[in-house]
């Protein structure tokens, strides 16, 4: 589906979200969001991303605009917490973002810091909530994730580790030697065949992204092709990415685990005023920015002008409409 490029254009608002604490080595988000004739759609890819590997997300973007999204099978999603690579003695501050939330994603393997920093981290959060996973975003050798699964279980269990190395057969390979179950993001989103790490028996746990896949149709279209559970989880959306996100998960056909859709509490504003987790989970439905934070949280003139360049190179890659 490719709208006229004058059209989304007209339509593109972006904006720059200023962060709570630094997350992926980010103090404040920017992302283009576009008003269609369905909703809300949000284009966010990381600023690194190349044109190809973007274009995914600006599909995804023009899909929620202009599509309604499918029927939800629940009203609410589960969602977990999300603990940065923060000290240890910062992790309550941050789990009191996330209401009733049972269970907690900890970010691990930060450059500069040690797996002693990461035990230490991931034991203050085993205090304080019953379930935790850890992302190590692909940041460990084989060798090192095998000890860094001991380590980091040594005083409890791990749910599961996620994305623990970069390749799909360095996953294989340590899903062999440990006993922690593993989860694949990156090997899925960043793949050029999303379901290569499903046949190679790499993973026991799909993390699925929409925006980064092309959308929440290609998202459930692949979550329909495996055979592992399947966790929804944002790219540090803004609430309207987040929605899509809800909306996913409350289609899927079965849903076991909670979903990473809980970012939002890591901004200190957000472009609409979306309720807060209750009993740790959202509420799937619609989210319309406010035009006044949308107007607050405007970009400077040559970072929208950035954008604009960004949404003309990946237009140029979509697939035209045939509808």
């Amino acid at each position: 589906m490719r709208p006229p490029l004058d059209e989304l254009l007209d339509r593109l608002h972006v904006v720059a979200l200023p962060m709570r604490v630094r997350f992926r080595g980010i103090t404040t988000r920017e992302v283009a969001l576009i008003e269609g004739p369905a909703g809300w759609g949000e284009f966010g890819a990381f600023l690194e991303y190349t044109p190809p590997e973007a274009a995914h997300w600006l599909a995804s973007a023009i899909e929620a605009a202009y599509r309604r999204p499918p029927p939800p099978r629940r009203d609410r999603i589960p969602i977990n917490a999300t603990v940065p690579a923060v000290p240890a003695t910062a992790a309550a501050e941050v789990l009191a973002r996330f209401p009733g939330a049972r269970t907690a994603k900890v970010k691990v393997a930060e450059p500069g810091q040690t797996l002693a920093d990461d035990v230490d981290r991931v034991n203050a959060v085993r205090e304080l909530v019953p379930t935790v996973r850890v992302d190590a975003n692909g940041g460990w050798s084989v060798e090192q994730a095998v000890r860094a699964a001991a380590a980091l279980t040594a005083d409890g269990p791990l749910e599961y580790l996620e994305q623990p190395c970069a390749t799909v057969g360095e996953l294989a390979a340590l899903r062999r030697r440990i006993d922690v179950p593993i989860a694949a993001d990156e090997s899925i989103r960043k793949a050029d065949d999303p379901l290569a790490v499903v046949r190679a028996r790499a993973a026991d746990v799909a993390v699925l992204k929409v925006a980064p896949l092309g959308g929440i149709s290609a998202m459930l279209s692949i979550a329909a092709q495996i055979d592992i559970p399947v966790v929804v989880s944002s790219a540090i959306d803004s609430a309207v990415g987040i929605a899509a996100g809800l909306a996913a998960a409350a289609a899927l056909p079965v849903l076991r685990h909670a979903c990473g859709l809980g970012t939002g509490g890591l901004f200190v504003e957000d472009v609409a005023d979306v309720a807060a987790p209750v009993d740790g989970a959202l509420a799937v439905g619609p989210v319309t920015p406010d035009p006044a934070r949308l107007r607050a949280l405007a970009a400077p003139p040559e970072r929208r002008r950035w954008w604009i360049d960004r949404v003309t190179a990946c237009h140029a890659l979509l697939v035209p409409s045939t509808g």
